[in-house]
């Protein structure tokens, strides 16, 4: 139980830390085009991508899949500044419309599951269970992403009604400001 403990901590830190400025970045262009109405749709949505970088974190601690973290640093910037264009480009708001996002967030967790293997593969102890890790590791993260999509939530509530912005400049604005620093984060990592 207490490696489970230290795996949960380790997965919260890592989505609450600074450090995970891009895990975050992505979170936010994914969560922008939903409202508190829509938070069973955003539920799957962040469960989504939780799966897509469940399978490829397992994968690649277990050496099934072998990238370069170089190039695993350079796409996880790019995979937010596409969806940032999306968004950009979405103009309707329905169940129906943003379905397509449910399979960018589990494409595109494949490809941040990547990330967080190197952070599993160095914290596991001899000994100590792979599967224990992953699901410590995977829960603490789902939980911070939670407390992350509520923020978002809750400040798109105050822009659109009680500011009373249109939903679409919010999209626009949330998506233009993450897309900026995801593009600047893709351009300094690209592979030499």
């Amino acid at each position: 139980m207490q490696d489970f403990k230290f795996y949960l901590g380790l997965g919260w830190e890592h989505i609450m830390s600074w450090d995970a400025l891009d895990h975050l970045l992505f979170i936010a262009v994914l969560t922008a085009l939903y409202l508190f109405k829509d938070w069973k749709q955003l539920l799957i949505l962040v469960t989504a991508f939780t799966i897509g970088h469940s399978l490829t974190l397992a994968l690649s601690v277990l050496d099934v899949i072998k990238v370069d973290s170089v190039w695993v640093e350079f796409l996880i910037p790019c995979t937010i500044f596409l969806t940032a264009i999306y968004n950009l480009f979405h103009t309707k708001f329905t169940i129906r419309s943003v379905r397509v996002n449910y399979l960018l967030a589990l494409f595109f967790g494949l490809i941040h599951g990547l990330g967080f293997a190197n952070i599993i593969r160095f914290s596991l102890a001899e000994g100590q269970s792979l599967a224990t890790g992953l699901l410590g590791f995977n829960i603490g993260l789902e939980l911070g992403q939670l407390v992350v999509v509520a923020i978002l939530l809750i400040v798109s509530h105050i822009i659109v009604n009680i500011f009373k912005a249109s939903r679409r400049d919010w999209v626009i604005f949330l998506s233009a400001a993450v897309f900026s620093l995801a593009l600047k984060m893709a351009l300094e990592r690209i592979p030499a």
